[in-house]
């Protein structure tokens, strides 16, 4: 269970690290080059402490997989980056692998 959750947190901590790195200009803004580098710290600490329980290639599917949706999500609210169809299918199947590997594989958490 706490994998699952260490696993959470580095996730929110690469969507916000991610987000961030547009906003810090090439690191030239301090604040957001701050929330950058803190960001991507959580991130890879939980990350780690994540694969105590979870299997590499597991964990990697997932948090890639959701990184990939949720940036892409920011993007296109913050940024105003459109998503054509082949985008929102691209990122739909992404989700969709997510969930076959949480709903149905037995490597996942276990």
């Amino acid at each position: 269970m706490m994998g699952a959750v260490f696993l959470t947190i580095s996730i929110v901590g690469e969507v916000i690290a991610t987000s961030f790195l547009r906003a810090s200009q090439g690191f030239t803004q301090p604040l957001p080059t701050a929330v950058v580098v803190i960001g991507y710290g959580i991130t890879f600490y939980f990350f780690s402490l994540a694969l105590q329980t979870i299997p590499v290639g597991v964990a990697y599917a997932i948090w890639s997989g959701v990184g990939i949706v949720l940036v892409s999500i920011i993007a296109f609210l913050v940024y105003r980056q459109s998503l054509d169809a082949p985008a929102l299918i691209g990122m739909g199947l992404i989700l969709a692998g997510v969930l076959v590997i949480n709903l149905f594989s037995q490597s996942a958490m276990h």
